[in-house]
């Protein structure tokens, strides 16, 4: 059974093609989800100097265009028996359409952060519990079990178009995000899945059966008519349009299912289907989340229940808005400038006989050379601002403690531990709360190096494991859903006998009293500097 799936990213669409084997009636250690082919097309982000954050929309479809393009040409037949096309997406985008499905603005990323004003004005009077006033974060609570306390939350972004864009505003026919806006234009159906419209933090608290909160809804002002449809993440919400399947090289009317955001998916594709079970990711964010079947809101450390992709499962999910940013920041600033290999950013296994498969390989290796610990320096990776424990979009990463006998292996070295410090935070957070099921599973780009996955398992002083395909998780994840809408798995917890693992990382006990000593002063850097961040990067207006 071929199955599309589209991942749907902060920097690029990667598209791929998957062959579930056997069926349903064979043992589950049978079958097996095969990756065919991949296309990978890439688009922008723009950085405004007002704390905004925003892709267009047309390029997201251009780069889905020449994948499936690319994919169908490769596999014509394939192309035409496809059971099903799915999404795996970045999440908590603000994608405003008309009635045509076409966009009126640009998206509002989800490291967008202009709107704080916005989450002053409807949501700080009073006094302040995690920076929200507490008559609304009571409302919030009562009536969701969730708040929107953070500047870059969904709602405050859409309250932002409303009161700086009345122009916009006043065309709105729907509030999607990403793969809601592809959605609509590969099938001209306006819906969101269950987990995506979780993420608006405006569903009433009945997950069973998912609705908007019309009392919070109306206190904000919020216009019902722009709320879509929700549906499940297994639903087939529709084939593709004639003239876009035409576009995309595909079979008209092939069926479309309504997929699921990175985060959810992100516990499918590691395996992780049952309460306790643990996974973290480390791509252009990061995150550690755990399953679990209770709603659970820690407000202070802006960590809480997400509602996920099967039925009564939630993921307890603590978010880093830079994790692989801050090593891409290290190959530009760091290794290309310093280590002096193809200043060009060719690949360094251009030359005869290199030993590496990429430039990230070789600093794996530069890294395994530097001791544990990083020789006491410390670095925070807060490059744009923070999200969880604490909330603060003028946080930003340093090197702290380096001395005459630093180099520049302990600084890159520095960097990768400083993200593994943050995990290990998140993953302290969600003890105190709920179970957490070893050994951890180890997804995204950063998993790729067994050297990362061993400076991990280390400062967790945790097993972890990696599974075989860590990069393309959510595209698994997506192709599951599709199975399981077709009635080809029984449920999703099938997941864990499908996701095999190729690796695992032990942690080295002798590194124990280092690391334990680097995160207990990891932690206090923030509070340290908060003041000094505030006067260096606050916005002001002019």
């Amino acid at each position: 059974m071929f199955i599309l799936t589209f991942d749907i990213g902060t920097t690029g669409v990667k598209t791929c093609l998957f062959n579930l084997s056997g069926n349903k009636r064979d043992s589950q250690s049978d079958r097996s989800l095969q990756l065919i082919d991949t296309a990978f097309g890439d688009y922008g982000l723009e950085i405004l100097p007002n704390g905004g954050a925003e892709q267009d929309p047309d390029e997201w479809w251009s780069a889905i265009v020449d994948t499936s393009r690319s994919i169908a040409a490769n596999h014509p037949e394939a192309a035409r028996e496809l059971a099903g096309i799915s999404f795996c997406s970045q999440m908590q985008s603000v994608v405003l359409l008309d009635k045509a499905g076409r966009h009126l603005r640009p998206s509002m990323s989800y490291m967008d952060q202009r709107a704080g004003d916005m989450k002053e004005k409807y949501g700080g009077p009073g006094p302040k519990i995690a920076d929200v006033g507490i008559p609304f974060l009571l409302k919030s609570l009562l009536q969701t079990g969730v708040v929107s306390a953070s500047d870059k939350d969904p709602v405050w972004k859409y309250l932002w178009v409303k009161e700086n864009e009345p122009d916009v505003f006043k065309n709105i026919y729907k509030w999607l995000d990403v793969k809601e806006a592809i959605i609509a234009r590969m099938t001209g159906r306006f819906v969101r899945s269950h987990d995506s419209a979780f993420t608006m933090l405006l569903l009433d608290k009945d997950d069973n059966n998912p609705a908007y909160s019309l009392p919070l809804i109306r206190s904000l002002g919020i216009e019902e008519s722009h709320l879509p449809e929700i549906v499940d993440s297994t639903e087939n919400v529709g084939g593709l349009l004639e003239e876009i399947a035409s576009e995309m090289g595909l079979r008209a009317g092939t069926p479309v299912f309504a997929g699921g955001g990175d985060s959810s998916l992100s516990s499918i594709g590691a395996g992780c289907v049952a309460p306790g079970d643990t996974h973290i990711y480390m791509g252009t964010s990061g995150w550690a989340s755990a399953v679990t079947d209770r709603r659970i809101t820690d407000t202070q450390a802006m960590v809480a229940s997400v509602v996920g992709v099967q039925p009564g499962l939630y993921n307890y999910f603590a978010e880093l808005e830079t994790a692989g940013k801050c090593l891409e920041w290290v190959r530009d600033h760091l290794a290309l400038d310093e280590i002096n290999i193809y200043l060009s950013k060719t690949s360094v296994s251009d030359g005869p006989g290199c030993e590496y498969a990429s430039l990230y390989d070789y600093l794996s290796e530069v890294i395994s050379k530097s001791p544990s610990g990083s020789g006491g320096v410390i670095f925070t990776p807060w490059l744009h601002g923070n999200r969880c424990p604490f909330e603060d979009s003028n946080a930003r990463g340093m090197f702290f403690n380096i001395g005459l006998e630093t180099g520049k292996t302990e600084l890159i070295r520095a960097v990768v531990e400083g993200v593994c410090y943050h995990m290990r935070w998140f993953v302290e957070l969600i003890e105190k709360r709920i179970e957490v099921k070893s050994p951890i599973r180890f997804i995204g780009g950063g998993a790729l190096s067994s050297v990362t996955a061993g400076i991990l398992a280390d400062i967790l002083q945790l097993p972890g494991e990696t599974t075989e395909d860590p990069q393309n998780f959510g595209a698994v994840g997506a192709a599951l859903l599709v199975a399981a809408g077709l009635g080809e798995l029984e449920d999703l917890s099938e997941a864990r006998n499908i996701v095999r693992v190729s690796s695992t990382s032990n942690p080295n006990p002798d590194t124990k009293a280092i690391h334990d000593r680097n995160f207990e002063v990891f932690k206090t850097m923030y509070k340290a500097n908060r003041a000094a961040f505030q006067i260096l990067n606050a916005t002001t207006e002019e």
